[in-house]
């Protein structure tokens, strides 16, 4: 069945106008994605991060214990961090630090306990009968424990902070009585467990940015000038999705971004002709093992027929750009706030005559493209976002970019925003990937 699979992709490929005669192009078209990506990581990974960063995440949240909700069909976003993806009837999982150090617990019902404590995450799932409340039963222990600050996920500012509904956290306080006034929301430890990732979860983000930013590269190859529309660009890497058994890194109708015109924000791929003159940006993201997300931007210069290489001003905006994107690395440091990482590249922009640009400098990537932990804006809004002000930590990743922003003859605006992905080590960051040193230069093909 797999090599028939194989040769109707190709088949399609080929029909699509996407294969020729190329044997390299047909060979990648023959990959298998189950064993190009083998199992997922992602058990032994989520294993050791609860045990290895979650009880370092309570303490910095200064919390006795977090307690979360599952259920089947309208579960709790955090539930697959926990392994409570596949409940089905209400469990509740338990996590907290005492005198002997920390612990897991799991309610669960019946019918899901057993292949829980198969996968050996927590140290103990207890079976929870039919008919008996698992909530009540997750309450009297905590009752024995006396905790004083138990988080629940019930948060104004983090969405994956916020999956406890109104009914279920009525029930809850319910259950718990005068214990409810301990109950605080989740905010903080959500944010120090999930902005900071493994080794491991690195490795595989630094294997997604490179294909990332490979296929977009191959991409502008497939660029005839007066021909091409950006929508054809933009199949082509979809295309290469589908060869390699990756998903979208966010929302599929705007990924990838393919924009050869003025600014469009975040949108999708138009019918726009490629045009000698144009700057071309692709802001492109994928999803491995359907965990872990990249998000590369890389920009190429259509010559026109009397140019030989890049023009002065386009160069000029470029270089703007790129300096920019420098600066931000070198000031994304453990200790240092999000705003100013910001501010590192704005003063350049503000040097270099760039318009201004309304994008924050970067944000977090990991699990999702806008990802939990500090962002990196703020230094020119009206006011500075709460996760501006937060601090850089060892073991955070980021994509940023570095901006440069210009009037076009239409009056219209086109931004150069040269992204890349870093991950903060203990003496600074560094990048995932080798960046973008250089235009991309697309010569007519005729």
């Amino acid at each position: 069945m797999k090599t028939i699979y194989r040769l109707l992709l190709l088949a399609l490929l080929v029909l699509s106008g996407c294969v020729e005669n190329d044997t390299k192009t047909i060979s990648e078209a023959m990959i298998n994605p189950e064993t190009y990506w083998g199992e997922s990581p992602w058990p032994e990974i989520r294993k050791e991060r609860i045990n290895t960063l979650l009880p370092n995440a309570l303490k910095n949240a200064n919390l006795d214990a977090w307690l979360v909700i599952c259920r089947e069909n309208n579960n709790d976003p955090i539930a697959d961090h926990i392994g409570g993806e596949n409940a089905g009837g209400t469990a509740v999982f338990i996590f907290y630090n005492d005198t002997d150090g920390f612990h897991s617990k799991v309610f669960s019902p019946s019918g899901e306990a057993t292949a829980l404590d198969d996968l050996d995450i927590h140290d103990e799932v207890v079976s929870v009968e039919r008919g008996t409340s698992a909530v009540k039963m997750a309450v009297e222990f905590i009752k024995t424990k006396d905790f004083t600050a138990i988080a629940v996920n019930s948060s104004d500012s983090n969405s994956v902070a916020d999956g406890l509904s109104y009914t279920q956290r009525k029930n809850l306080e319910d259950a718990l009585g005068e214990y409810a006034n301990r109950l605080v929301p989740s905010t903080d430890v959500v944010y120090e467990w999930l902005s900071i990732k493994l080794p491991a979860e690195v490795d595989i983000l630094r294997k997604a940015a490179q294909l990332t930013a490979d296929w977009q590269i191959e991409a502008y190859k497939q660029i005839v000038p007066g021909k091409s529309t950006d929508a054809d660009i933009a199949k082509f890497l979809k295309q290469k999705m589908t060869e390699y058994g990756v998903k979208d890194g966010w929302a599929p109708d705007q990924n990838p971004n393919v924009n050869s015109g003025e600014d469009r924000g975040h949108s999708h791929a138009t019918d726009k002709v490629i045009m000698p003159g144009d700057v071309i940006q692709i802001d492109f993201g994928i999803k491995v093992y359907d965990r872990w997300v990249s998000d590369i931007q890389r920009f190429a210069y259509v010559l026109k027929d009397d140019e030989t290489e890049t023009p002065k001003d386009i160069l000029h905006y470029w270089e703007s750009g790129k300096a920019g994107n420098r600066a931000a690395l070198a000031a994304m440091k453990p200790g240092v706030k999000g705003v100013d990482v910001d501010r590192a590249q704005r003063v350049l922009m503000e040097t270099a005559g760039s318009d201004y640009v309304m994008w924050s400098t970067g944000h977090p990537v990991g699990y999702v493209a806008h990802d939990v932990g500090p962002n990196l804006g703020g230094s020119q809004a009206s006011h500075v976002r709460s996760a501006s002000e937060k601090l850089i930590k060892e073991g955070m990743t980021f994509a940023f970019d570095g901006f440069h922003a210009w009037k076009l003859e239409n009056g219209g605006v086109k931004t150069i925003s040269v992204e890349e992905m870093a991950v903060v080590k203990k003496e600074g960051a560094e990048y995932l990937i080798a960046p973008q040193e250089d235009l991309i230069l697309i010569g007519s093909k005729e």
